[in-house]
């Protein structure tokens, strides 16, 4: 039996999974069953980097979504549109479907999930988080069975990049961007990747999958790190920390609600996350009765993306070829997540804080910030003077967990006393 594989896009990531499906050599033996039957392109003259008959190259991507031989259409191309109404075509035409396309998934998973339960076709997009880590299986097949609690990560490389050269170097964000941006780490527009969005998209799929219930991508807090500088990496490494953007989703304990956020943090040395470098990425899961497991490894990148795509057809050509194709879906594979889930408003939510305060060098300043933040209800860990800047005393406040609401409520109370003249970083702690 032979599974024909429709190709949409053949960029970075579709050269990498053709190169895979066409070396099946020392491969999983399935490899072999499955051929390329065609591949959408944007352009048929463009030269390719990899082997393939120049007849099964086509620009009309909707012929590939529609034609009957196909068993799996492979989404590649990426952004919201044509991709989602291509793979809302492909359900209805009965095709299973891999995508490594995390955004569309991201904004419009509901509508193309109930669309593929009710054909009953798979959509699989292991490689959608975290590159070449098998994240999104593990938590539906071998981490199941665990009440899942958190699920926290750094899932954009290109900003764990930045960070870690910030770190590095003692350099600012601007700097360092440029640099990304030169070694091909940052794309020209890096709104998506600085400003948390990506990783927003994915905490969002990795929630839905982990908590069993669907999660509205506009919902989820989302901050990047632009504003983060070298002098705050500076000051929490003094404080025994570093400064990464992580992913998080988490069982809110009062409230029957999902905390789903993202945002620039504070990570202890001693914490698994706190030493993962550069464009890598890790994703720490903790359940029960399981405990802490940590899954890392290449967020980005042809052969690791790649290495997810192809599981993923191997993994539906392996149940086709058992079950049949026209029988019922694997439940753990496919998708039974019907209702949407609460999120916990970011102001309910608790957490530790670092804040930095630029002052006038007026005696008291350090009691009267003590006191606007006893008025709402902040506990503080730390108040320590760092020194001066450009003649302004500078002091860096670590609070005990507080509901952001009351954080923010101490703030503007701060922000109206006469000798604060700005309050130029304020970061969550892990």
């Amino acid at each position: 039996m032979t599974f024909k594989i429709g190709l949409l896009g053949l960029g970075t990531v579709g050269t990498g999974t053709a190169e895979i499906l066409l070396d099946t050599q020392g491969r999983n033996s399935l490899l072999q069953e499955i051929e390329i039957k065609q591949v959408g392109v944007r352009s048929l003259d463009k030269p390719r980097n990899v082997q393939l008959p120049t007849e099964i190259f086509t620009t009309d991507l909707e012929k590939i979504v529609t034609d009957p031989e196909i068993d799996i259409v492979v989404e590649l191309i990426g952004g919201l549109e044509p991709a989602r109404t291509l793979i809302l075509k492909a359900i209805a035409e009965g095709k299973h479907v891999v995508t490594a396309n995390k955004a569309v998934i991201a904004r419009y998973g509901d509508e193309i999930y109930t669309a593929a339960n009710q054909a009953g076709v798979y959509v699989l997009l292991e490689a959608a988080v975290g590159g070449g880590i098998p994240i999104i299986k593990p938590l539906k097949q071998s981490l199941g069975v665990n009440r899942i609690k958190s699920v926290i990560g750094i899932v954009n490389g290109t900003t764990n990049y930045i960070l870690t050269k910030m770190t590095t170097a003692g350099a600012d964000f601007a700097e360092v961007l440029a640099e990304a941006q030169q070694l091909g780490y940052a794309e020209a527009d890096p709104t998506a990747d600085v400003d948390g969005l990506d990783a927003a998209d994915k905490i969002g799929i990795l929630a839905t999958i982990a908590f069993g219930d669907r999660v509205k991508r506009e919902d989820i807090s989302c901050e990047g790190i632009r504003n983060v500088s070298a002098t705050d990496i500076s000051y929490a490494d003094k404080l025994g920390f570093v400064i990464k953007l992580l992913a998080i989703a988490k069982i809110h304990a009062q409230h029957d609600s999902l905390e789903v956020r993202v945002h620039p943090t504070l990570v202890p040395k001693t914490h698994p996350l706190a030493n993962i470098n550069d464009v890598y990425n890790a994703i720490l899961v903790e359940g029960e009765p399981l405990g802490q497991v940590m899954f890392f490894g290449p967020g980005a990148g042809a052969g690791a993306t790649a290495s997810a795509v192809v599981s993923d057809i191997v993994n539906i050509v392996g149940l086709l070829k058992s079950s049949g194709k026209n029988k019922s879906l694997d439940p753990l594979l496919g998708c039974s997540h019907q209702h949407f889930c609460s999120l916990t408003t970011i102001e309910e939510i608790e957490s530790r804080f670092y804040a930095r305060f630029l002052s006038q060098d007026l005696p008291g300043v350090i009691g009267h910030l003590g006191t606007a933040f006893g008025n709402h209800n902040v506990s503080l860990e730390s108040v320590v003077q760092i020194g001066f800047q450009n003649k302004l005393a500078e002091i860096v406040v670590v609070t005990h967990d507080v509901k952001e609401g009351n954080f923010r409520h101490a703030l503007a109370e701060i922000s109206s006393l006469e000798a604060i003249d700005s309050i130029p970083s304020i970061l969550r702690v892990l």
